[in-house]
């Protein structure tokens, strides 16, 4: 009966259409299926409180036009006209999302508009009626099928609401579709039964902001049984008169397998810690109106950076794997992450994970992580035997790049006049640290983060930070006045 074009907005309408059968292969739906979704919309659309949510998609249309109110028999030919398309007699033209032929149904009667042209009380984010900008052949409106158009119709019942806009999610994944609209269906019809039985002309938008609900509806579903790697694209938008807009926001492939992998047995301790301390947390900045409001957080940080990977590497491997507090952090928005500090949290900082991450998401190659590795785990070796406080301190500091090759320096002839192996080989120095001979890399500050990261988790479990906290201490002020 319906489905998957590789368009957003009838995709997520074609899983919202299944979600709302109980099935899970639009293949599988029937004409009683089909009924039962164009009843509802029949008429749920025309009453509250879905009328006011629809004005976000469908502004002026038959389901929301104030005019319409005055003459119910309108609206109900509006609904058949558009909702029982899919029945209705096909045109010479082709839809332009499915390919099919369109309805000879008249949307609009004007002369100088075909049957079966949709516009934007029908489908969002399309121009208006008397603009030829943009449609084929200098006609107004697009070409529709009657199954495009009532998938389309559906579409809002699919999207979480935020910010005042929409939110679709779509994939090239098409059970991801199906989870995303799924969930959004089973919320919002909660909300409209709350709704109509308070008495509220209007649906609460959600709790979480959008990016934080991508993730977070993202990671409820068992991701391990997906055998091909897939992407996700979602699309914020408003069909609004008072403001049309359109946002949108990807998550490769490559942040996927990588969330698919902190989910595991062998991660999801470590990584579950780092996130739960990157939720917000209850401002700072005083109430106008004192009430018994429990706070509830609506935005994790470490989510919502996820979306500008892999530009802000360098400061997301630094404030969340290092624990380093990040300067501009607004405690008056609730942010923590600048109260993040290796003093409290070093059991957070793990080498295993930045590894996943190097791997996954800056696409690292396996010889120099390893060489990061290693040459963290015999610098930590110095530091432990020879408590070389110093050493670490300057390390964790230093922000010019000869003075950290000297400290190095410095440290690998203090361990060989000891009658010790050198700690560094300039073979391993050149592969850390240098694109060749006295040629720093340009990221020679986030290779002394990962090798810093490693040191960090050795001593923590050799019990050298915690017999050393103040050097921790001296370690974070040193750097706030010299970065």
């Amino acid at each position: 009966m319906l489905k998957y074009t590789g368009h957003p907005f009838v995709d997520v309408g074609v899983a919202t259409i299944t979600a709302f059968a109980g099935k899970h292969d639009p293949t599988h739906l029937t004409d009683a299926d089909i009924k039962m979704v164009v009843d509802y919309i029949t008429r749920e659309y025309v009453r509250q409180p879905l009328k006011s949510f629809l004005t976000v998609a469908f502004p002026n249309s038959g389901f929301t036009n104030p005019a319409f109110d005055k003459k119910p028999e309108s609206k109900l030919e509006y609904a058949r006209r558009v909702l029982r398309s899919v029945d209705a007699p096909k045109s010479n033209e082709l839809c332009v999302f499915t390919g099919d032929p369109a309805v000879n149904v008249v949307f609009k009667e004007k002369e100088d508009i075909p049957p079966g042209h949709a516009f934007r009380q029908h489908i969002p984010l399309l121009t208006g009626e008397n603009v030829i900008n943009f449609f084929p052949y200098g006609n107004s409106g697009l070409p529709v099928s009657g199954k495009s158009l009532l998938a389309i119709q559906a579409l809002p019942l699919g999207c979480a609401k935020c910010g005042g806009r929409l939110l679709a999610v779509h994939s090239d994944n098409n059970e991801l579709v199906y989870h995303f609209a799924s969930n959004f269906l089973s919320e919002n019809r909660k909300a409209v039964q709350i709704a109509q039985i308070s008495g509220s002309k209007k649906m609460p938008e959600t709790q979480l902001l959008h990016r934080t609900l991508l993730i977070a509806t993202l990671l409820q579903r068992d991701m391990r049984e997906d055998k091909q790697p897939f992407s996700l694209t979602a699309y914020r938008f408003s069909n609004s008169g008072q403001g049309v807009g359109l946002d949108i926001y990807s998550l490769p492939l490559e942040i996927i397998g990588f969330l698919q992998e902190m989910n595991t047995a062998d991660y999801s301790n470590e990584w579950n810690g780092i996130v739960s301390r990157a939720w917000e947390v209850e401002s700072t900045k005083k109430r106008v109106k004192k009430d018994d409001t429990h706070f509830q957080p609506r935005r994790n940080w470490l989510y919502e950076d996820l979306f500008d990977l892999p530009i802000n590497a360098p400061i997301f491997l630094r404030t969340y794997f290092l624990r380093h507090a990040l300067r501009y952090a607004r405690a008056d928005l609730g942010d923590p992450r600048g109260d993040y500090s290796l003093l409290n949290e070093a059991n957070l900082v793990s080498w295993k994970i930045t590894a996943c991450f190097l791997r996954r998401i800056m696409h690292m190659d396996r010889e120099r992580i390893e060489q990061i590795r290693t040459m963290g785990d015999k610098l930590a070796e110095y530091v432990s035997k020879q408590n070389d406080r110093r050493f670490f301190r300057d390390f964790y500091t230093e922000q010019r790049y000869d003075f950290l090759r000297t400290t190095l320096i410095k440290a690998n002839l203090a361990h060989v006049k000891a009658g010790n192996p050198p700690i560094i080989t300039l073979d391993s120095y050149i592969a850390v640290f240098e694109e060749g001979e006295e040629l720093a890399r340009s990221e020679w500050r986030l290779a002394r983060d990962l090798v810093l990261i490693r040191v960090v988790e050795r001593l923590h479990e050799q019990g050298w930070l915690g017999r050393n906290v103040d050097v921790i201490q001296e370690s974070a002020e040193g750097e706030s006045e010299t970065a």
